[in-house]
């Protein structure tokens, strides 16, 4: 049989210690990365620089000058430098990702030293869907659920004064009379009621400053079983009305707003049956029903000071009613939306501000409303606005359970903080501003079945603007 020479033999067995070498470090390269939790390319590159080094070695104390290793070690190098591109790749994006997420994390400790949560209100059994402050004094905060009450809190102590059951179905909305302790409820029973509350105000507490227990993620996911803890009925040893004192029945489906007009005589009501009706509220007379939304309304919203008022409706439109002549009323269609147009609301001013589940809010002027002044583009859909009438600043609740801060121009100026201990945990339905109020000075609420009352340092947040 043929023998091989000595140099061939030799040759073989560097061969194959080489190859033994190699697998033993594929074998071990799992196992590695589990141990020491390294990234996968960074491993790689160690252990490709491991072995170059080996093999330079190995074949230096064997005197080999072999091409074929000439070749595998070009090879390697190839390799190496590739893995290094991609690491050094990796750790410029790293770096890029932590930079944003400090100077993230800087403007949200800028907003929250803005924006900070002074209360919780809790005590409803299912969703919030509005909030509303009182214009007289003593001034409590409202709210009406889909659990068929309304409940009157103190702002202050967060204690629930009044509860208001007289419907026997969802509460979708809760005014409050401009001089009298009066409200003004629209529930899914078809019906608005009106009632007279009497309440005493608790001696208030000091406040706890709940923002310096934030941690330090301010995106949290929430899912939708991570609500409040209930531990009973809160409501259950306050004062409970149970009769109205006017029940309005003129809607043959669900009544989703109600507003008070102008000095308080007279309520307007907005229904799933696509009209709005003006009543007389001593009477409880239908003085006019409002009819020519193709849709189901979502919202209706009066003037401060002017006998106007706007409804929105399902079919991408809003309508402005004039009522200040009371021979003739007046009506005005606005097309400016894509989609339902789920509020609308006035300012002091000859504005009138528009939110879409196109996502979009647009502010008009009253005296050209044929394509609006300012518009915000946001990323998800916009639920019930509400204005700062003294500052003009709109609150926009979300569907993502987000509440931001924007001026009439359209110009943002701040986010609420939201985090896994603070915040909404479900969609923000609506948004309610006290100007007045020395503590709270907006108030949200939500499907998360609470209301939440914020402190917005104003002049600091225009300020920053």
């Amino acid at each position: 049989m043929p023998t091989e020479s000595g140099s061939c033999s030799a040759a073989r067995q560097a061969k194959q210690k080489r190859k033994s070498h190699s697998l033993s470090i594929r074998r071990t390269n799992s196992s590695e990365q589990e141990r020491t939790g390294l990234p996968r390319e960074m491993l790689e590159g160690q252990v490709i620089r491991r072995e170059i080094d080996t093999l330079n070695d190995r074949l230096a104390a064997e005197g080999q000058t072999i091409d074929g290793a000439e070749l595998s070690k070009g090879q390697l190098k190839t390799k190496a430098s590739h893995s290094t591109s991609q690491l050094s790749q990796k750790l410029k994006t790293t770096y890029k990702a932590s930079t944003s997420k400090i100077v993230s994390s800087f403007k949200t400790t800028t907003s929250r030293a803005i924006c900070q949560l002074v209360k919780e209100y809790i005590g409803h059994r299912d969703g919030i869907w509005d909030v509303s402050v009182a214009r007289t004094q003593p001034v409590v905060l409202g709210t009406a659920s889909a659990d068929h009450t309304a409940l009157l809190w103190s702002i202050e102590t967060g204690k629930c004064l009044v509860k208001y059951s007289g419907h026997v179905g969802s509460v979708n909305s809760i005014k409050f009379h401009p001089s009298e302790q009066l409200a003004l409820t629209a529930s899914g029973d078809q019906t608005a009621h009106i009632w007279r509350y009497m309440v005493q105000l608790p001696t208030p507490q000091p406040i706890v400053d709940t923002s310096q227990q934030i941690s330090g993620e301010d995106e949290v996911e929430f899912s939708d079983k991570d609500e409040p803890d209930i531990d009973g009925d809160v409501s259950s040893d306050c004062p409970t009305i149970r009769v109205p004192l006017t029940s309005l029945k003129s809607h043959q489906g669900v009544v989703i707003a109600a507003d008070w007009l102008v000095g308080g005589k007279q309520a307007v009501t907005a229904s799933w049956d696509r009209t709005a009706n003006l009543y007389d509220v001593e009477t409880s007379e239908l003085v006019h029903s409002l009819t020519g939304h193709d849709q189901e309304l979502t919202h209706c919203c009066t003037h401060p000071n002017q006998r106007l008022v706007v409804t929105s409706s399902r079919d991408t439109t809003f309508r402005l009613w004039d009522f200040r002549d009371p021979s003739i009323h007046s009506v005005n269609v606005f097309q400016g939306h894509t989609d339902t147009v789920t509020s609308a609301v006035f300012t002091v001013g000859d504005n009138v501000v528009s939110g879409s589940d196109d996502r979009t809010v647009k502010v008009w002027d009253l005296k050209n409303m044929r394509s609006p002044i300012a518009t915000i583009r946001t990323d998800s859909a916009i639920n019930r606005i509400n204005v700062c009438v003294g500052q003009k600043i709109i609150a926009l609740p979300h569907d993502n359970r987000q509440v931001r801060l924007f001026d009439m121009s359209g110009v943002r100026l701040a986010r609420l903080p939201r985090s896994n201990r603070q915040g909404h945990r479900r969609m923000v339905c609506c948004s309610a501003w006290s100007e007045d109020h020395p503590i709270c000075n907006l108030f949200t609420c939500g499907f998360d079945r609470q209301a939440i009352g914020w402190n917005i340092n104003i002049p600091a947040l225009l300020q920053e603007k």
